[in-house]
């Protein structure tokens, strides 16, 4: 089994919404640094958000401020992103993570366990 599967990508109009939802299995979400990050066809890996597991800090890409934002459902195990006001350029696939570093507002790309993602395509 999988530590983390993510579900809820899809087709959407620009403006809409989406809720991205990771479940992990394993161990336990509220120990550690987690996060979101996604790649879109021939571009680099972008980090998108993370939280912090020591205080409930949470920072995101500045692409995505305002529009998204991660939380976590102790009870469930489960990470989630809401993502609002979606732009073409957000299309991309979408992968929960678990960081292996400190999260902070530079994000840094280092992780040790993702999801296998999900395809999030915004069109009109």
């Amino acid at each position: 089994q999988l530590p983390l599967v993510e579900s809820g990508g899809g087709l959407v109009q620009p403006g809409g919404s989406l809720r991205l939802s990771c479940a992990a299995s394993g161990f336990t979400l509220d120990y550690y640094n987690i996060g979101w990050f996604r790649q879109a066809p021939g571009k680099e890996r972008e980090g998108v958000s993370c939280l912090s597991a020591s205080d409930g800090s949470t920072y995101y890409a500045d692409s995505v401020k305002g529009r998204f934002t991660i939380s976590k459902d102790n009870a469930k195990n489960t990470m989630y992103l809401q993502m609002n006001s979606l732009k073409p350029e957000d299309t991309a696939i979408y992968y929960c993570a678990r960081l292996d570093a400190y999260c902070t507002p530079n994000l840094v790309d280092k992780y040790d366990y993702w999801g296998q993602g999900t395809q999030v395509t915004v069109s009109s």
